[in-house]
């Protein structure tokens, strides 16, 4: 049986060693891939013959000292909503059936760049709406630790793939918790990073002011070398940032003396959140203090109002973003059955988007119809600045913020999909982040009933590298993210 793919680090330490190449490596992502992905469901379109020609590449690269980064010879899978030249991108959404895209992703350009080796795509929630992968025209992603629970979601497929040892990296996107959520589900570690870190081009939108690119990984210092390749300014992205390429890497050293950790005492008034959850945060925060750090309660009032101001603020940008996929230049289109173009654009959005898509293209569009615009979506932009107003004032008192990713473990696959409200409300600590640009990290921190449950910490906009540095001071001082599932 082909062993689960190691963390980044000790493949980097098997490479350098010359105990292992990078042909060897995508050859042990495709072997495990056969043996568990057919129940897991996590790889779309793979690509072992393209994938094996550059990790030769690679090896000569090697051979000949012309390395380009630490990630030359890694295996990584990319989320179906990042577009990578002459490749399939079908968001998993009947709609893009059959579309291969011109270009590629500013992310997937840094990744080749690097010389990563970039072997599938994976599976997600349509246009990654939704908290399960259950919203795929693929059918569901599986949570590695356990085949009856859902993975999470947007980016469920990323995060299966990189628990269940089928890939070492894996990239995402996050609206509003779509890295973060999966990775506490899976018991990995999912960054989302500060609004502009990483460029946008190329992925493709939900909701422009909040969508971002990020890591999923074994690890801390994993998901930092690939948020360094990853982050840096962008032409072909307005809403890039224009910092150079983060060096994150450099800043973990396992010190967080005198470091102030936020405590949100609002989090004990959040309905469904799991004691069990609450404890083992409140024990990771506990082991922080052993290393130096201290703890304090802070206020951010406004976060009852967060997930309401979400789903109005995502639906109204998605409303606007998915008007382009109309069947007429790429993709599925139906027939219009001699109507006109109008019955056509009717029936192609009909048939090739699935129900959460529709259900959010028309909650936007009615946020920003006549009559409701000042009603639900000016108010919802309002609390967005309060809730902003919260995130600065709390960041005056604390380094970092730390509370849970989701308020309980991975669910049963099927549990919630006729219970819109119910599984939104899987994201309810987890959308600040994205409202307010904030860096925010998951990684695991216990276990119910052999469950993983995540640790969530977020920092100042900017403020990446210090995310990270705790969460590695927390993994130098704990195993959980050493547990793989039992697969």
């Amino acid at each position: 049986m082909a062993a689960p793919i190691a963390s980044l680090i000790e493949l980097c330490a098997d490479l350098e060693s010359g105990r292992s190449s990078a042909v060897a490596l995508v050859e042990n992502v495709f072997a495990r891939a056969d043996e568990v992905d057919g129940a897991l469901q996590t790889l779309l379109h793979p690509r072992r013959a393209a994938a094996l020609e550059e990790a030769a590449v690679s090896d000569a690269r090697r051979a000949a000292g012309r390395l380009r980064s630490p990630l030359d010879g890694i295996p990584i899978a990319i989320k179906d909503n990042i577009v990578q030249a002459g490749e399939p991108a079908s968001c998993a959404s009947r709609i893009l059936e059959g579309y291969r895209s011109p270009f590629s992703a500013t992310a997937v350009e840094r990744l080749r760049g690097a010389g990563a080796v970039i072997v599938a795509r994976t599976n997600m929630d349509e246009f990654a709406m939704g908290s399960s992968t259950e919203n795929s025209v693929r059918g569901p992603s599986r949570n590695p630790w356990s085949l009856e629970r859902t993975p999470g979601g947007s980016s469920g497929g990323s995060a299966a793939a990189v628990s269940a040892g089928i890939v070492p990296l894996a990239l995402g996107s996050d609206t509003g918790g779509s890295i973060r959520q999966p990775a506490s589900f899976c018991g990995v570690v999912g960054m989302k990073p500060t609004y502009g870190r990483v460029s946008r081009r190329g992925l493709v939108a939900f909701a422009s002011s909040l969508d971002q690119i990020g890591p999923i990984a074994r690890s801390a210092r994993d998901c930092a070398l690939l948020l360094d390749v990853l982050s840096g300014a962008d032409p072909g992205d307005s809403t890039a940032l224009p910092e150079a390429a983060l060096e994150s890497h450099r800043a973990l050293d396992g010190d967080v003396s005198g470091l102030r950790i936020g405590l949100p005492k609002e989090i004990r008034e959040t309905p469904g959140v799991s004691p069990e959850v609450l404890t083992k945060v409140e024990e990771a925060v506990a082991e922080l203090e052993r290393a130096g750090a201290r703890s304090l309660e802070v206020s951010l009032p406004h976060t009852r109002f967060a997930l309401a101001t979400y789903y109005l603020i995502s639906t109204a940008e998605a409303s606007g973003n998915l008007a382009r996929f109309d069947g007429v230049r790429y993709g599925f289109r139906a027939s219009s059955d001699g109507g006109g173009v109008t019955p056509m654009y009717e029936r192609t959005r009909s048939a090739g988007f699935g129900d959460e898509v529709k259900r959010r293209i028309l909650l936007g569009t009615f946020a920003l119809s006549a009559g409701y615009y000042d009603a639900y979506y000016r108010k919802a932009q309002q609390l967005r600045t309060l809730l902003l107003r919260d995130f600065e004032a709390a960041f005056q008192h604390c380094d970092v913020l730390a509370l849970p990713t989701t308020p309980q473990p991975a669910f049963r696959i099927g549990e919630k999909t006729g219970e819109p409200l119910s599984m939104y409300l899987t994201d309810v600590f987890t959308v600040p982040a994205n409202l307010t640009g904030a860096p925010g990290v998951s990684l695991p921190c216990g276990f119910q009933d052999g469950l993983p449950l995540g640790l969530q910490l977020m920092g100042r906009p900017l403020e990446d590298a210090t995310v990270l540095r705790v969460a590695d001071a927390f993994q130098r001082r704990s195993e959980y993210h050493l547990q793989r599932p039992p697969l």
